[in-house]
């Protein structure tokens, strides 16, 4: 008898199911007459169910039956205590015109919370789908002061950004997060929606001047980490770290947040705050790890600033640092740095060779010595010890199977065939890769290969890639101006040829390297112009805004570059970056 109920009551919820689906359907589709008849069905047999009622209610008003909407809510407050009943009634009222009972009924349903101020969750929801805004703030804002542990500042800072109040949804927003930090993170998405990179932008004042006055009035380190991340926003890292400085000098538990903000820093070659904050962090830490990692990237970054006349300062740096703290395990990041500037600076392949050969003596991890060997192969490349080179790469492989570092040792051995002009290895290599784990080896990988086979199916003789091929290990081997010299030779002689996107591309990328801005901007719009159907033309577009923006100074044709993107090159890996340029030049909220 007992297992008889349960069938027929399962197939009684089933039933209601369907019918709840086709009503929904008919509703959605603008069948109103035959989405009545349903709910009425569904409403008759469950009157103790809202949803059917409110439903039902809805598809009157639809049919502009308001008089037959307001019986059965009438009706349905008599029987039940549900204050959301009278916004609904309200705004029968309203759909007739007769604003005075819809405000007798608003005021109703917004003095229940006086009552119990726990009905403000379905209140204050009704009131916002009606649009009806101003109701809904009344709502949560009398709760809340009845019962201070409520918590709707979420849902005010919604209706404040709906209705365009910035300042006060702001607000709302950190005092929800004061009470929940744990959602700061769900916040700063929030705030993303209205702040630009613009420092002068109205709302980022306003962000900002409401963070600095809850830093003066309430000290609380989660206002400085929220101004830090608005500076982040604006790439104003000095005004970030002086927050930082000031989060750590009172929380000195970690400096994971200034390590990472001096990186990022980095990243957006921002030197000079970059060199300071990691000065500061090898002036602070107290681990050796934090401190050797502060060197590391500051030296790199000094590298790269450095002239001939200062590479024995740089040098001296390295060699203080080995006897400081030795030549070991911790500092095989700075030994691997050392033997690269060795080698492609000071252009001592030997040393450098001699100096990582040293360092595999060491009692290294697998991985420790993949990254040693990955570097020891680079430098057997620029001395063109290709064979020598591939065995290091092919080691690594064999050692460390499947990891990212044996990827990118794949990709080392198909660019090394690819230098030495073994196009039919480098491919095969290409074609395993396509799949790496790693979306940066893939890409690489995916655009060597479309190199070497759109350029060996048209010339079997495979003149103007080998050619090409030299120039990019002269781009390797920093020998840039033998680079340009020979894919200059390629644009004289091959003109046909479909490898001249490629050369004007890459000879764009090296005038570049050297400053040249004018002259890169010329390939750029040679490519452009003349193959816009190719592979490399929305990268020339992309490449070419970033050289308006940041060197040529012309914000405004780097704009209409990055709207070309938007509008003819969505499928471009540089889409969602070119969107989110093209926004911060107009003005536009981050997103």
């Amino acid at each position: 008898m007992k297992f008889l109920l349960a069938f027929c009551f399962l197939i009684s919820i089933n039933m209601f199911s369907q019918q709840d689906i086709v009503a929904k359907e008919y509703f959605k589709n603008g069948e109103f007459e035959k989405a009545l008849l349903t709910y009425k069905k569904l409403y008759t047999k469950n009157k103790n169910n809202n949803n059917y009622l409110f439903q039902l209610v809805k598809t009157h008003q639809q049919l502009e039956q308001y008089n037959e909407a307001e019986v059965l809510l009438v009706e349905q407050i008599s029987r039940i205590n549900f204050p959301s009943l009278y916004i609904e009634l309200g705004y029968n009222y309203q759909l007739k015109n007769d604003l005075e009972n819809a405000n007798i009924n608003y005021s109703i349903a917004i003095s229940s919370i006086d009552v119990n101020p726990n009905y403000a969750f379905s209140v204050g929801r009704f009131f916002e789908d009606h649009s009806l805004l101003e109701q809904a703030i009344i709502v949560y804002e009398k709760a809340m002061l009845q019962k201070p542990e409520l918590n709707f500042n979420i849902q005010l800072a919604r209706i404040y950004g709906e209705q365009g109040n910035i300042e006060k949804m702001f607000t709302s927003y950190i005092n929800f997060v004061e009470k929940n930090s744990t959602q700061l993170n769900i916040i700063k998405r929030a705030f993303s929606e209205f702040i630009s990179e613009d420092s002068d932008n109205e709302n980022n004042i306003i962000l900002r001047k409401i963070l600095l006055k809850k830093i003066q009035l309430e000290p609380n380190l989660l206002w400085n980490e929220m101004l830090s991340w608005l500076f982040v926003q604006q790439k104003d890292y000095k005004k970030a770290f002086a927050q930082e400085k000031a989060i750590f000098n009172r929380l000195p538990e970690s400096l994971n947040r200034i390590q990472e903000l001096a990186l990022i820093s980095a990243n957006e070659e921002n030197t000079e705050v970059s060199k300071e904050i990691f000065i500061f962090l090898i002036n602070t830490a107290q681990d050796i790890e934090t401190k050797l990692d502060a060197h590391y990237y500051l030296l790199i970054i000094k590298t790269k600033e450095v002239t001939k006349n200062n590479y024995t300062a740089i040098n001296n740096e390295y060699l203080e640092l080995f006897n400081t703290y030795g030549y070991f395990t911790q500092t095989l990041k700075l030994q691997i740095a050392y033997a690269h500037f060795l080698a492609f600076t000071l252009h001592n392949t030997d040393s450098a060779t001699t100096f990582l050969k040293n360092s595999l003596e060491l009692p290294l991890t697998n991985t420790q010595k993949a990254q040693v060997k990955l570097e020891l192969g680079d430098i057997l490349v620029l001395q063109e010890k290709f064979n020598e080179a591939l065995i290091y790469y092919t080691q690594i492989q064999r050692n460390l199977k499947n990891s990212t570092i044996s990827q990118e040792a794949r990709f080392k051995v198909a660019q090394t065939s690819y230098y030495k002009g073994d196009f039919n290895w480098a491919e095969s290599q290409l074609k395993i890769l396509k799949s790496s784990t790693s979306q940066l080896i893939a890409n690489d990988a995916l655009d060597l290969k479309l190199l070497i086979s759109d350029n060996t199916a048209e010339d079997s003789l495979q003149t103007a890639l080998k050619l090409y091929a030299i120039a990019d290990l002269f781009s390797f081997q920093n020998r840039d101006d033998e680079a340009i010299a020979l894919l200059n030779t390629i644009l004289q002689d091959h003109k046909t040829e479909t490898i001249i996107d490629q050369a004007l591309f890459k000879q764009a990328q090296l005038f570049e390297s050297k400053k040249e801005f004018i002259k890169a901007e010329t390939n750029y719009i040679r490519i452009i112009t003349d193959y816009k159907d190719g592979i490399l033309a929305d990268n020339a577009h992309f490449e070419l805004a970033e050289l308006y923006v940041n060197q040529l100074a012309q914000p405004e044709k780097a704009k209409e570059l990055y709207e070309q993107i938007i509008f003819n090159y969505q499928d471009s890996i540089y889409f969602v970056d070119a969107r989110k340029k093209y926004r911060a030049l107009r003005g536009d909220a981050i997103n």
